[in-house]
C-alpha cells in the first residue's frame, strides 16, 4: 500500500522565517521521520508522507522542528531575507524530484561527515589542552620542588663550611697552645741546668782538683742525661687515634655470585639499558611540549599518581602516551593493565598483561615482583570472565614466584573448587 501524501497543511513567513504545521493524529517524536536539508523538507509517519522542494535554500542546520499536540511545527530559517511565493517549488517533475531528494541525501552526509570530523578535531584538541594544562602544573609541582631541594642544599652547604671553618679554627688553636706549652717546658729545663750549674760552682776548689776526673765525668754524664730528657720532653705528644669507616659498593642483585644466574641477569641489565635508550619522538601531540615533558618515566610517575586518586581513564591516557614513546618498558603495560582491571576491560587487561610477561624476561629475581603481579592481574580477568581454566595457572605460576603470600594461595585453593565443582557456600 502506497503512503499517503499529507495535504491537510499550513504555513506563514516573515522576510527571515517560514512556520510550516502539518496536522498528524497520535504523532510523538519517536515515531515521526523527519529529513530537512537546504532545499528539500521530508516528513515519513506511517502511513503519511509529505515532502516539501523549498522554493528557496534554508538554514537547515538551526532550523528547528517540534512534535506535540498531534502536530508537527517547523520553524525554517531563511538563508536569504525575503518573501517565497510558495512554500514548494510549482514545476517540478519526478525526475527532477529525484535529483533534488539526491542531492539533498549527499549534502547531509557531506554535513553529517564534517560535524564528525570537527568533532573529532576539537576533542584531540581538549584533550591536546588538557594534557599541556596538566603537564604545565606537574612541572610548577617539579620546580618548586627543585626549588625547596636546592634551598636545603645551599643550608646544608653553609652549615658543613662553617663547621669546617670551627674545626679548623680549633685545632690551630690546640697548636698553639702545644707550642706556648712545649716553649714553657724548654724554658724550665734551661732553668734547672743553670741551677745545677751554679750549685756545683759552690763546691771547694780542693775538692774540685780532687774529683777533677770524677766531677767531669758526672758532669758530662749529667750533661747527657738532661740533654736526652729535654729532648724527649719537647717532643710533641702522638695525635689521638680514630676509627675511618669503609663500605663497599654493592652487586646490582643481592644474591650470592655462586648462586645467581649471572648470565640472566646481565642480559636483563642490558636489556634495560637498551630499552631506556628507545625514544620515539614523531608523535604530533608532542611538538608544542617542553623536551624535559617528552619523558616516560615523567608519564609514568604522573599516570601512578592519577591511578592513586582512582582517575584510572586520565592515567590510560598517560601510560598510553608513555608507551608510544618508549613500548620496550614492561612496567607501563603492567600499570595500564592494573588500569583495564579496575574498569572492568578485561580482554584489555590480558593484552597488557601478557606484553608485560613478554619484556619482563630473562627470569631474575629484580624482576620477580612484577611478573608475580603480571600473573595475578592476568589470571584475576580470565576468572572475572568466568574463564577458570585459563585463569589457574597464571595463579599457580605466581604462587611459583612468592610460595608464602597467602592471599594468592587462597585464591588459587577458591579456583580449584569453582573447576572441581566443589565450591564451599
Amino acid at each position: 500500500m502506497p503512503p499517503l501524501q499529507i495535504k491537510d497543511y499550513s504555513w506563514q513567513q516573515t522576510e527571515s522565517a517560514v512556520y510550516l504545521s502539518l496536522p498528524l493524529r497520535g504523532v510523538r517524536p519517536g515515531n515521526a521521520d523527519i529529513f530537512c536539508t537546504e532545499n528539500y523538507l521530508k516528513v515519513n509517519y506511517s502511513p503519511f508522507i509529505f515532502e516539501a522542494f523549498l522554493y528557496a535554500p534554508i538554514d537547515d542546520i538551526n532550523s528547528k522542528a517540534k512534535i506535540g499536540n498531534d502536530a508537527i511545527v517547523f520553524t525554517l530559517f531563511k538563508k536569504e531575507i525575503g518573501m517565497w511565493e510558495a512554500l514548494s517549488l510549482a514545476s517540478v517533475d519526478k525526475e527532477m524530484m529525484q535529483r533534488i531528494r539526491e542531492k539533498s541525501v549527499l549534502q547531509a552526509q557531506a554535513k553529517a561527515k564534517e560535524l564528525t570530523e570537527a568533532k573529532a578535531v576539537a576533542k584531540r584538541e581538549d584533550e591536546r589542552y588538557a594534557l599541556k594544562i596538566m603537564m604545565e602544573i606537574e612541572e610548577n609541582e617539579r620546580k618548586k620542588i627543585e626549588d625547596l631541594k636546592e634551598n636545603e642544599r645551599q643550608k646544608a652547604t653553609k652549615e658543613l663550611e662553617a663547621w669546617k671553618e670551627q674545626q679548623k679554627n680549633a685545632v690551630e688553636e690546640e697548636e698553639e697552645e702545644e707550642k706556648i706549652k712545649e716553649v714553657k717546658m724548654c724554658q724550665q729545663k734551661k732553668q734547672i741546668e743553670k741551677e745545677i750549674k751554679k750549685s756545683q760552682d759552690k763546691k771547694t776548689i780542693n775538692h774540685i782538683k780532687s774529683m777533677k776526673s770524677k766531677n767531669s765525668t758526672k758532669g758530662k754524664n749529667a750533661k747527657i742525661i738532661f740533654s736526652e730528657k729535654l729532648k724527649d720532653d719537647c717532643v710533641p705528644a702522638p695525635r689521638s687515634t680514630g676509627n675511618i669507616k669503609i663500605q663497599f659498593t654493592p652487586r646490582v642483585f643481592p644474591t650470592a655470585l655462586r648462586e645467581s644466574q649471572v648470565a640472566e641477569e646481565e642480559e636483563w641489565l642490558h636489556k634495560q639499558a637498551e630499552a631506556r635508550r628507545i625514544m620515539n619522538e614523531d608523535i604530533p601531540e608532542l611538538h608544542d611540549l617542553k623536551e624535559e615533558e617528552k619523558n616516560p618515566e615523567w608519564l609514568k610517575d604522573k599516570g601512578n599518581k592519577l591511578f592513586g586518586t582512582e582517575n584510572y581513564l586520565a592515567a590510560i591516557n598517560a601510560y598510553n602516551l608513555a608507551i608510544r614513546l618508549n613500548n620496550k618498558i614492561p612496567s607501563l603495560y603492567l600499570n595500564r593493565a592494573a588500569c583495564h582491571l579496575k574498569l572492568k576491560n578485561l580482554h584489555k587487561t590480558i593484552e597488557d598483561s601478557s606484553k608485560a610477561l613478554e619484556l619482563l624476561t630473562p627470569h631474575v629475581a629484580d624482576n620477580a615482583n612484577a611478573r608475580m603481579k603480571a600473573h595475578v592481574r592476568r589470571g584475576t580477568a580470565f576468572c572475572q570472565l568466568e574463564l577458570y581454566v585459563e585463569g589457574i595457572p597464571d595463579y599457580e605460576a605466581a604462587l611459583k614466584i612468592d610460595p608464602s603470600n597467602k592471599v594468592i594461595r587462597k585464591d588459587a585453593e577458591k579456583i580449584r573448587n569453582i573447576i572441581q565443582g566443589t565450591e564451599l557456600e
